[in-house]
């Protein structure tokens, strides 16, 4: 039996990491000690992240690296919410506010770990799109 499955990354930047995610998702803290952190949603506890001191003795040595190549997915039910609060806290947005033919509504920004966010509302995928694809 699996009792829970979330993404620990490797960082430099554990507390800024915390500060992100509680400040633009409202993400508290499950677990907390100066060189780990454990984030989960408010509203559903299996929804979950968390950041690990790269150096840290318990990371082995050649993973001790920030993350590359990595996308964090947050499906939400409003991205235009998040967006303007990405916007009004500064963040850098990699990604514009836009709709996908696949059926996404997304921008993409970047957390303190290096870790490319992208914030997705799921909606109707274009027609074409769903001719293309359909089976």
């Amino acid at each position: 039996m699996m009792n829970s499955l979330f993404p620990v990354l490797c960082t430099d930047s554990v507390s800024e990491s915390h500060t992100f995610y509680k400040n633009l998702f409202g993400m508290q803290a499950a677990f907390e000690i100066d060189w780990y952190v454990q984030l989960q949603s408010p509203d559903n506890e299996s929804i979950q992240i968390a950041f690990v001191k790269a150096d840290h003795p318990s990371v082995p040595r050649r993973f001790q690296a920030t993350p590359a190549g990595t996308i964090v997915t947050l499906e939400v039910n409003d991205a235009d919410q998040y967006h303007s609060k990405a916007e009004e806290l500064g963040l850098a947005i990699e990604l514009s506010l836009r709709d996908e033919p696949w059926g996404q509504r997304h921008f993409m920004v970047v957390d303190p770990s290096g870790v490319l966010v992208d914030v997705v509302k799921l909606i109707e995928p274009s027609k074409e799109f769903t001719e293309h694809y359909q089976s």
